[in-house]
């Protein structure tokens, strides 16, 4: 329940804070003296969006903050999923300021609006005189219905399968676009499949090619360089070895008087050993070279049929042919087995199917036991506000068998008549602005006993209503605060007279600046108070009398 609401800085108000009842709270006052800016407030921390229009000052920014007891309305869970900390008084806040940013906190940790929106939508039920249209919604009427069969557990499970039944649907449904297209593209895949595995390739292949090739294709000018090198160091007569052997002999001779010559002596004789080693494995490559033309034009064949590979299938190595390959190979794999992942898919889809419609009959049968308690409680409780020929009835035209959407199978229809002897019709048609407020108190107040909401607030629902009446619809706002807290903003005394706390809302022009304002008025004050709804700024003896009456 909302135990506390600060409001600073927002439209007419400069600095508000009240406490509130946790029964019936009865707010009034002159139209126009702000009654719905407190609502606007209010409905900023439960999560609309706001706007530059709300400061009452664009020098400072505007905050709101609600304190809500939230102990025994089963809240643990969603404070659990979203990490937030859980309090028995929760703090809901929101600040903005006047270039426009706006930030939400639940118990001072910054949350996103959609949080601070799905929490508010826990605490607070805002019933205007607008939302009476809601009552010709299809889903709304559903809603009542479920609400009064305690559907919650067997509708969450029927829409959860309902979500996967669609999630599957979507699938095989692409399933069967893609497997059409892979099969019309099978042929297709086959032949570069084939093609590339006849190809016989291996990773390194193109590389030893390649450098095979480039040896053939120079095979000629390698053995003349090779002949060259062989003359150079052995068979001239100036030849390197012979004039390595030389330098060896006159440094052999000259070793013998300086022992110093000994080392490099040593080294020449290994340089001369290493240039020997050298020749004759020059002599044994040039043995080995030739110019093998088959050879050669097998390699160009091959490596053309490489590149032409490449080419056509837009890569540059052997690799990546290789890898493309193994794509293909899982394709016709895929293509192979599609068949059989949608059978598996709609074996799947038959299986949540069935569950569907089980859980549809279910929710089915719990919505016609539910429709005759519906129709009495509100025909009951429309008696009780002034309506003893009125009825609310409940039709069911149940979708074509094997049909079902996100609600089940059920085609809920609200028909009303007021008056003795008519045939009830749609709502919208038949309903005037007054009897529509009592209609729509009534589905409210035997909601609010099913629900585990904590609060909720009417504003001027009472519109098309006075005398006994609006006495008789007060009467059921006390009933219905037993179960909850109730907030009722209304223009009627009769209403007015039956809160447990009355606040008045007013503005404040004695200053250069006006403001609104709100104080709670104890029980001299609510008779004043009363006794002007009932005639005016200044009430009579008489007026004042009516009032005491009603307060008592």
């Amino acid at each position: 329940m909302l135990k506390r609401l600060a409001i600073s800085n927002y439209a007419l108000i400069d600095d508000l804070d009240i406490s509130f009842s946790k029964e019936l709270n009865i707010l009034t006052g002159e139209t126009g003296a702000g009654k719905s800016i407190i609502l606007g407030a209010l409905s900023l921390i439960l999560g609309q969006r706001a706007e530059g229009k709300y400061f009452f000052s664009q020098q400072k920014k505007c905050v709101i903050e609600g304190t809500f007891l939230v102990n025994g309305f089963h809240l643990n869970d969603f404070f659990e999923d979203n990490d937030l900390d859980y309090e028995l008084e929760t703090v809901l806040r929101r600040e903005i300021s006047s270039d426009g940013k706006s930030r939400a906190f639940i118990n001072d940790t910054p949350v996103n609006l959609t949080t601070l929106k799905k929490l508010g939508e826990k605490l607070i039920d805002i019933h205007s005189q607008h939302a009476t249209l809601e009552i010709n919604d299809e889903d709304f009427q559903l809603l009542v219905i479920d609400t009064i069969a305690d559907n919650r557990v067997i509708l969450d499970e029927y829409k959860t399968a309902y979500k996967s039944y669609r999630q599957a649907q979507s699938r095989l449904k692409e399933l069967i676009s893609q497997s059409e297209q892979s099969k019309s593209d099978l042929d297709y895949f086959q032949f570069q499949f084939d093609e590339l595995e006849k190809a016989n390739l291996s990773e390194d292949e193109q590389v030893q090619l390649e450098q095979e090739q480039d040896v053939l294709t120079h095979s000629e000018e390698i053995k003349r360089s090779l002949l060259s090198a062989m003359s150079l160091l052995g068979e001239q007569e100036s030849a390197v070895i012979i004039r390595l052997k030389e330098a060896a002999v006159s440094l052999g001779n000259a070793e013998r008087y300086n022992p110093e010559i000994k080392d490099l002596h040593e080294r020449l004789n290994s340089s001369l050993i290493e240039v020997k080693d050298i020749l004759t494995e020059i002599e044994c490559i040039e043995q080995h070279s030739s110019v093998d033309e088959p050879r050669l034009e097998a390699i160009n064949q091959r490596l053309d049929f490489l590149y032409s590979l490449q080419k056509k299938h837009r890569v540059s190595t052997s690799l990546e042919l290789l890898n493309l390959r193994d794509q293909l190979s899982e394709k016709l794999s895929g293509i192979m087995f599609a068949d059989e992942d949608i059978e598996k898919l709609r074996y799947e889809l038959d299986s949540i199917r069935a569950k569907l419609l089980d859980f549809s009959e279910q929710l089915h049968q719990s919505r016609i036991a539910s429709i005759p308690r519906v129709e009495q409680t509100v025909k009951a409780t429309l008696h009780e506000v002034g309506m003893p020929n009125a009825m609310l009835q409940i039709s069911n035209d149940r979708m074509e068998e094997g049909k079902f959407d996100f609600n089940g199978t059920d085609q809920i229809k609200f028909l009303f008549t007021a008056n003795k002897g008519q045939v009830p019709l749609p709502i919208n048609k038949v309903a005037s602005g007054g009897e529509l407020s009592r209609l729509m108190l009534s589905i409210k107040s035997l909601i609010a006993v099913h629900t585990s909401l904590p609060t909720i607030i009417f504003d001027e629902i009472d519109t098309g209503i006075s005398g006994e009446v609006a006495l008789k619809v007060g009467n059921i706002m006390e009933k219905l605060s037993e179960n909850m807290q109730v907030i009722a903003i209304t223009h009627l005394p009769q209403i007015a007279a039956r809160g447990n706390a009355h606040y008045t809302v007013y503005k404040d022009e004695q200053s250069d600046v006006t403001h609104t304002n709100i104080r709670q008025i104890g029980s001299e004050e609510r008779v004043m108070e009363l006794a002007k709804m009932l005639s005016g700024n200044n009430p009579g003896e008489s007026a004042i009398l009516n009032a005491r009456e009603l307060l008592n």
